[in-house]
């Protein structure tokens, strides 16, 4: 019994473990010559393993059962013997093969049949040498090699997608601005993306800038350096695809040339950041330039991805939430007590209440999501944490288009009445969401009955037949107040702003008056004072002042004006006060009685030589 590693690879029986077959180093060994032997012994518990996997649809099993194929392709041809031998697993055995019981059953056929165990897992040949068994193990070396899907790429490509049964495509460009080119004329075969496929999980297994981030049935997850690679298979799929994305470019944030005052948001308060835009215009990248601008200001910071796709620096940490539950990392960020974490890549309800929960903790925490518009990053958040925490969790929406911010949103809390309402008891908590830059205000979010709505909010215009059952209505108003103007805030409320000593001749004793203007109107009629520092106020607008001549008779003031203007509306002003408005009669005349208020202020103005104008009405 020998108990030596073997130097010499020529032997008579070896004995692949699973790890060599995943791995396909046998065929490849076999067929350049590099091992010979009389036979290979191949173990029913390693074909029992990889169909396991290959019925989970793992990459793996199917792999692996592909390498058997070309093993007894190759064996064939050069003339070596082919030989499934031992026990079939049990199912525990299989379900425990992480913890040695399928490589167990390996080593006790190449002990048994005195052969060479041939592997690629340092446990396991360390215990098959301590048990006497004859050992080839070929060591995995981490090292970067130039790997298939290279060729695919150049300086412009952003990503490339490879499918069985067509060309190769292309992305070249840049974020916001690219087009889809082919890469060869030649169609790819199911044979020539798996063995992509396989290369790619290959060196994810042993290059320390590798991870197989997620596998589950019928698609894996890649990051290789700086690729993030899905690999799709049937059924999930239609057939083998496989998808690789690079960054083209790396920016910092002085590159954005943002405004100062972002900068000084994001560099002194914004501490609930989300950085939204559609896929492909260039998110990950702002991300990138974020993460590295707070650690150059000597902030800790820390990620979160799914996958790890951002290239930083080494002092950045990053987290694979896709390797520990969201309580893990929770547990992890609060105990290292980063000043920023970046959260890439948010997508489903656990990762917007670990977002939540983590900023509510205090720490300063930066996601980032796929949006189409600004408010659709805020709208996500809805329904998944109270509406009240929302601008505590978040401040500051930036949203990336074509590669640069677009737009940035601030959010704040407040208690008010909602845009549209106008009842005082509606007065209710509103989420405002404004432009960051203006402060202009874009949206309303609110609890209306069970519901949180989301308003825009834009610049108020008023409707042409509100604009003038104001006028009409004014002009109603001031037979009582000639100081008082209204406002039609609805097509069935109206607001009547009156200086507060002539309030109560508009309401009148235990408000019988207003009841009969609401009656006569039918509006419903709200008196409120009118600030002490306005005017008079016109019931429309006016722009070109006009020309006039005056008379004072003994019943009416009579302004005589142009008669091309008849039966125009025009405003009259005293003292550049509002005073009323009227339509030009026929010949251009416009009389005024005396004997009302407005005639006696009108009389006056002209007898003492007062400023009157009269503009013509928009």
């Amino acid at each position: 019994m020998k108990k030596q590693d073997i130097q010499n690879e020529t032997v008579e029986t070896i004995v692949p473990d699973t790890s060599i077959i995943i791995e396909g180093l046998l065929s490849e060994k076999l067929k350049k010559g590099k091992i010979t032997a009389e036979k290979v012994l191949i173990h029913e518990a390693a074909i029992s393993e990889l169909e396991h996997q290959a019925n989970e649809n793992k990459a793996i099993g199917f792999l692996g059962i592909e390498e058997i194929k070309r093993i007894r392709s190759i064996a064939e041809d050069i003339g070596i013997e082919v030989e499934f031998a031992g026990r079939k697993p049990s199912i525990h055995e299989i379900q425990k093969a992480k913890l040695g019981e399928i490589d167990s059953l390996i080593r006790d056929l190449a002990y048994e049949s005195d052969a060479v165990l041939y592997t690629a897992d340092r446990v396991q040949a360390e215990i098959a040498k301590a048990k006497g068994v004859r050992v080839i193990f070929e060591e995995l070396v981490s090292k970067k090699k130039k790997l298939k899907l290279d060729s695919f790429f150049d300086e412009t490509t952003m990503s490339v997608h490879l499918r069985e049964n067509m060309e190769p495509i292309a992305k070249k460009g840049r974020p916001g601005s690219w087009t889809f080119e082919k890469v060869t004329e030649k169609t790819l075969k199911r044979e020539d993306v798996q063995s992509i496929a396989r290369e790619i999980i290959e060196e994810a297994n042993i290059r320390t800038d590798g991870f197989i981030e997620i596998e589950r049935p019928g698609s894996t997850i890649i990051q290789l350096g700086n690729y993030r690679i899905v690999i799709t298979k049937p059924p999930f799929s239609d057939g083998w695809e496989i998808t690789a994305v690079r960054p083209v470019k790396r920016l910092s944030l002085e590159d954005y040339k943002l405004s100062e005052k972002l900068m000084k948001r994001i560099a002194e308060q914004a501490e609930g950041i989300l950085i939204a835009g559609a896929p492909g215009h260039g998110k990950s990248t702002f991300a990138q330039a974020l993460c590295e601008h707070y650690a150059s200001t000597g902030k800790i910071v820390k990620t979160v991805e799914a996958p790890r796709d951002l290239v930083l620096p080494e002092s950045i940490t990053q987290y694979a939430i896709s390797h520990g539950s969201p309580e893990e990392v929770h547990d992890i960020l609060l105990l290292s007590r980063p000043d920023y974490t970046i959260f890439d890549e948010m997508r489903n309800t656990e990762d917007f209440r670990l977002f939540a929960d983590m900023r509510l903790s205090g720490v300063g925490m930066v996601g980032v999501m796929h949006a189409t518009t600004p408010i659709d990053a805020i709208q996500r958040f809805v329904g998944r944490i109270e509406l009240g925490v929302i601008p505590q969790v978040v401040d500051t929406v930036i949203f990336i288009k074509d590669g640069v911010p677009q737009k940035t949103l601030g959010l704040k809390m407040t208690v008010k009445v909602p845009e549209g309402m106008t009842e005082a008891d509606l007065a209710r908590p509103v989420v405002v969401v404004s432009d960051f830059e203006s402060q202009r205000m874009e949206y309303e979010l609110y609890s209306y009955g069970e519901e949180t709505v989301v308003v825009p909010v834009g610049a108020k215009t008023e409707k042409p037949i509100h604009k003038l059952a104001s006028q009409g209505i004014t002009e109603r108003i001031r037979e009582i107040s000639p100081d008082a103007y209204a406002e039609l805030v609805s097509d069935n409320k109206c607001i009547v702003y009156a200086p507060k000593s002539e309030m109560s001749k508009i309401i009148g004793k235990q408000g019988k008056r207003v009841s009969e203007l609401e009656r006569e109107l039918g509006l419903s009629i709200e008196v409120k004072e009118m600030p002490k520092d306005a005017k008079r106020k016109a019931s429309g607008s006016s722009s070109k002042t006009l020309s006039f001549d005056t008379k004072i008779s003994k019943n009416s003031v009579v302004f005589y004006l142009n008669p091309e203007l008849a039966n125009r509306n025009v405003d009259i002003l005293h003292n550049g006060d509002y005073v009323m408005t009227v339509a030009v009669g026929k010949k251009g005349v416009i009389k005024v009685q005396r004997k009302n208020k407005i005639g006696k202020i009108l009389a006056d103005a002209i007898t003492f030589g007062d400023e009157v104008e009269i503009k013509l009405k928009e």
